[in-house]
């Protein structure tokens, strides 16, 4: 099922009895939005009983990958769109950021030294370092013109 939504977003649902259930939502790529974006996943964690760590380490994962698609993936042109899905499966969450900006792949980059005094290290990477580490898996790839980064963890 599609609907528009009064924020402006559009949102597809398919759900079925065996809790398989697919949800996507458009979203400005702005930051202004991250507050929207955050409380979609939250909303849908709290209906399937995550707990709060969980919740809280997927948030931390989805707002990096936002921020950065808000901040990068259109830089230089008008804010494009991010259309953001999750796929939930028994315990299993897929959380996949599509968006048409810039080709990016942000696995392709070293992770940082964390081991260096933040003064020693070199700027960025350690947004996606986090997504590595609180994911059980991420996966990006480009496709038909779209970045597609999904990161896949199992929660309770």
């Amino acid at each position: 099922m599609t609907q528009a939504l009064k924020d402006g977003n559009t949102v597809l649902t398919s759900c079925d009895p065996d809790m398989a259930c697919f949800i996507e939502k458009e979203f400005e790529a702005d930051d202004k939005q991250l507050h929207v974006v955050l409380s979609f996943l939250e909303e849908e964690l709290e209906k399937r009983g995550a707990g709060r760590k969980e919740m809280m380490g997927l948030s931390l994962a989805l707002e990096e990958a936002f921020v950065n698609v808000a901040h990068y993936a259109y830089e230089g042109k008008e804010p494009g769109k991010v259309w953001i899905s999750l796929a939930f499966e028994g315990n299993d969450i897929s959380i996949t950021l599509k968006d048409q900006g810039m080709e990016f792949d942000p696995l392709e980059n070293k992770d940082p030294d964390i081991t260096l005094k933040a003064s020693e290290r070199k700027i960025g990477g350690l947004g996606i370092y986090m997504i590595k580490k609180t994911a059980d898996a991420v996966k990006y790839e480009r496709k038909d013109g779209y970045n597609i980064l999904t990161m896949k963890k199992t929660y309770r």
